[in-house]
């Protein structure tokens, strides 16, 4: 990009109407499947999931579910956030997570997290840049997908913890 070039991306919320973005997205994107569960609680997690537009073009989604946890914290787990291959590099799954982070601390939720899998070593070093630690590994957990294991990364908002 030329200096001075400014790139248009805009996030858009989802809706029924726009929902076929989404699983066009994830299949190109993602080496799993996603059944109805997925798209309903992405759905129903309100703000917490985009669409990114490059110019007019989908080109990237982070999608969340919110869930509640005991005592009814409620805390956010990111499903799938990715941007198709021709437009990494531009700042769009920064601002898919950034957006997600401020929702968290708007809203104070003190944890989100998310499964990546052992051999991602790009995803894993971008949410570290983030502040997202590993968590947990977790054997087998992906059933058709090579290597079956995963990491769970997660970040504690430090606004939100109790002082001891």
């Amino acid at each position: 990009m030329g200096a001075g070039r400014e790139i248009q991306t805009s996030l858009d919320g989802l809706r029924d109407k726009n929902l076929m973005q989404l699983k066009k997205l994830n299949t190109a994107l993602f080496p799993v499947r996603y059944n109805d569960k997925y798209y309903a609680d992405a759905l129903a997690s309100g703000e917490f999931t985009k669409l990114a537009y490059y110019s007019d073009i989908c080109v990237g989604a982070i999608a969340c579910r919110l869930e509640k946890k005991e005592g009814g914290v409620v805390r956010v787990y990111i499903m799938t956030l990715g941007v198709l291959a021709p437009y990494r590099g531009l700042g769009i799954g920064k601002k898919l997570l950034n957006h997600a982070l401020e929702l968290c601390a708007k809203q104070n939720i003190s944890e989100i997290y998310l499964h990546v899998q052992t051999n991602n070593e790009d995803a894993i070093s971008f949410y570290k840049k983030f502040g997202f630690e590993i968590t947990e590994t977790i054997q087998n957990y992906y059933t058709n997908i090579t290597p079956p294991d995963c990491y769970v990364l997660t970040k504690y908002t430090t606004q939100t913890q109790p002082k001891k």
